[in-house]
């Protein structure tokens, strides 16, 4: 009689590692990661994990009457050259940027993030290396990391692929959220430099590396110190520190726009009364020597390099006008590079008007 192989007879049957998944790495991850997480305690937060549910304790925060905002974000196709490069330390910091600028806009105060990491087989370093980024996402933002979600499913994602998630929640006090809503004619408009490409507009970046036959490791032709690979996984810069002390020491913010997908021209409409367009200076922005060459290389015009990209504008403040000179001042105080972009006008024939042109390069 031949022996009985079926998973029925218990001896030889099939375990959750034949199908692809490995529970001891995901434990290997959890130990590996707890130090990590650990780090970015804050008051509110003890920042354990292991539970079913991670707990923030807002009057331990030390807030009396709180709205929550919440955001929940992605990083997009630049997740593909972090893969394709083997460069996984900081793609964790830029999703934790898309979530906590979002909050900081609204004047709200990160308080704690999840993040959920989904692969089709478990690469421990790799996920560690993720988890690490966002963990100096979160300390950067004075958030908490409360907890996460591994999930591993052979068949969804091909060899050495994953994806990435987060969502983040935070707080204001009753009646300071933003905008305000006395946005009007004659208010400043501030803008904070970005750090590079930050995370969008990443599937027309692969696509004019591709028309340009380059690859990751060539020398970047506009900083031949570093690979194209190094200088487009500059992570995401964020604002919530500078912010939060610009908010603190002044009264004069009124508003406050993250210029991510979509640009200025659709970001920026977000913030205002349908009463009021914003007119730019574009020949103010000292544009990044990567988006002068993506723009030649790609033959890409300026308006759709406005509305792809931050073009070195990442975050726009609207601010009075009689206190604009305290928030710029507040804002380099905190370490920003602050540009003066122009101003709040009555409403136009579009919500974002331009003048002058970006310095994209002969």
């Amino acid at each position: 009689m031949s022996q009985d192989t079926s998973p029925q007879s218990g001896q030889n049957g099939l375990t959750y590692a034949d199908a692809g998944v490995d529970i001891d790495a995901g434990n290997a991850l959890v130990k590996k990661i707890a130090p990590l997480v650990k780090a970015t305690s804050r008051p509110g937060a003890d920042s354990e994990i292991g539970g079913f549910g991670g707990l923030f304790d807002l009057k331990g925060a030390g807030f009396k009457d709180p709205i929550l905002v919440a955001a929940n974000d992605g990083v997009g196709t630049k997740l593909k050259i972090a893969i394709e490069t083997g460069q996984h330390k900081t793609v964790g910091i830029d999703l934790v940027a898309m979530c906590v600028n979002d909050l900081i806009v609204q004047g709200a105060e990160p308080l704690f993030f999840l993040d959920y990491f989904a692969t089709g087989a478990l690469d421990v370093e790799t996920a560690a290396d993720v988890v690490a980024g966002i963990a100096e996402g979160c300390k950067q933002a004075g958030a908490a990391l409360i907890g996460g979600e591994t999930a591993e499913m052979p068949g969804m994602y091909a060899a050495g692929d994953y994806d990435l998630a987060g969502f983040s929640v935070g707080a204001a006090e009753r009646g300071e959220l933003l905008p305000r809503p006395d946005v009007t004619e004659g208010d400043v408009l501030l803008g904070l430099t970005s750090s590079g490409v930050h995370s969008n507009g990443y599937s027309m970046v692969r696509k004019i590396i591709e028309l340009a036959g380059l690859d990751w490791p060539a020398d970047a032709p506009f900083a031949p110190e570093k690979t194209l690979g190094e200088v487009l996984m500059e992570p995401t810069r964020i604002y919530v520190k500078p912010v939060l002390a610009a908010l603190r020491t002044t009264s004069g913010i009124k508003a406050l726009a993250h210029i991510t997908g979509g640009g200025l021209p659709e970001n920026l409409p977000r913030v205002l009364p349908k009463s009021s367009s914003a007119r730019i200076d574009l020949s103010r922005i000292a544009v990044p020597d990567v988006f002068k060459w993506l723009a030649k290389t790609g033959g890409v015009a300026q308006s759709e390099m406005l509305r792809t990209f931050n073009c070195g504008i990442g975050m726009v403040v609207v601010a009075a006008r009689d206190q604009a000179e305290a928030v710029a001042a507040a804002f380099a105080q905190a370490g920003e590079t602050v540009i003066d972009l122009g101003q709040i006008e009555a409403a136009g024939d579009e919500p974002v008007l331009f003048d002058g042109k970006l310095d994209l390069g002969p």
